[in-house]
């Protein structure tokens, strides 16, 4: 089948991307390769997708409806929304990146799919959403009414927006909220690549809450499979929107994650201890009952297995 995918050049992106194309779907891919982070590492992921012969690529923002709208003729039957301006302390300082990627550009993606009669609208939520809930695990029941940060916010407001769409157009629309995702190909400003750099370099990592925090860090090949799956259990009922957790479902402690990263690097850590940091939550865990049940998600990779991984592919590409 032939899938529309934005957010192409980014971390979780590329990798859905290859696995689509490896199993034979042809892919339309959407990104305006921005400068949140390095605009060279979202074009390497772009190299490694051109030779595919099912692959095509448009430069693109989301937020303009009047470029992404003549994609409706692009016959895609699916589409796969991962394009959003992410990241919880950039929202503190640069808010209205997060307005227009994350408000309007799911908009036109969520006007775009109704223009093209999708058969299914997979987008990328975050389990940001939670704020400060207390009760762990969370679960898509939770009431999610109080974000803590204004990128919590965009994605809550995402979901609702989709449910209205589910509604008013009978467009399936399914909403991944994912789990502080790692692994080869990531993002240069998440914790698992700024204490690989910072170590292998010498220099201290900060660690936020005085090291009391807690993460529910999931693989990205495991959030891949949960993506495909998804994509091809179209939602159902009235009206036809579903949400899911993709997680490990394993909340690690922060101080062991770094010890498996310490011992993996060969090198101690220099720590530097701070307070917890604005729009930040000091534990993340996910439910993922549901997604096992309706989607057949199964997270296999713990960090002993995926940080070795990670950093083999942070020595080869940095060539260290």
């Amino acid at each position: 089948m032939k899938i529309l995918l934005t957010g192409v050049a980014g971390f979780i992106g590329y990798h859905v991307a290859q696995a689509l194309l490896a199993r034979g779907d042809e892919v339309v891919g959407v990104d305006n390769l921005n400068d949140y982070y390095d605009v060279g590492l979202k074009q390497a992921r772009l190299d490694q997708l051109a030779p595919h012969k099912n692959f095509s690529f448009h430069k693109i923002n989301i937020a303009d409806r009047g470029a992404m709208m003549p994609l409706a003729k692009s016959d895609a039957a699916h589409i796969v929304h991962l394009a959003a301006q992410a990241g919880v302390r950039y929202s503190l300082t640069n808010p209205y990146a997060y307005i227009e990627a994350n408000l309007m550009g799911h908009t036109v993606m969520l006007e775009l799919a109704r223009q093209m009669a999708t058969k299914h609208f997979v987008y990328a939520s975050s389990s940001s959403v939670y704020g400060g809930n207390t009760k762990t695990p969370f679960a898509v029941e939770d009431p999610v009414e109080k974000p803590v940060s204004l990128y919590a916010a965009t994605k809550r407001a995402d979901e609702l927006m989709s449910w209205t769409y589910a509604h008013l157009y009978k467009i399936p629309c399914t909403g991944l909220r994912f789990f502080t995702v790692y692994g080869p190909w990531g993002r240069p400003d998440m914790a698992v690549y700024l204490f690989t750099k910072a170590i292998m370099s010498g220099e201290p990592i900060k660690v936020f809450n005085f090291g009391k925090m807690k993460r529910d860090f999931t693989y990205i090949d495991d959030i891949v499979a949960g993506v495909l799956s998804s994509l091809d259990r179209p939602a159902s009922g009235e009206p036809p929107a579903q949400l899911y957790n993709l997680g490990n479902s394993h909340a690690e402690n922060l101080m062991d994650f770094i010890a498996t990263l310490e011992k993996e690097l060969g090198k101690k850590a220099q720590i530097d201890f701070q307070p917890l940091q604005p729009g930040d939550v000091p534990e993340t865990f996910a439910d993922i009952i549901p997604s096992v049940r309706d989607l057949g998600f199964q997270p296999k990779t713990s960090i002993a297995e995926g940080i070795p991984q990670f950093v083999a592919w942070y020595r080869k590409y940095h060539k260290s």
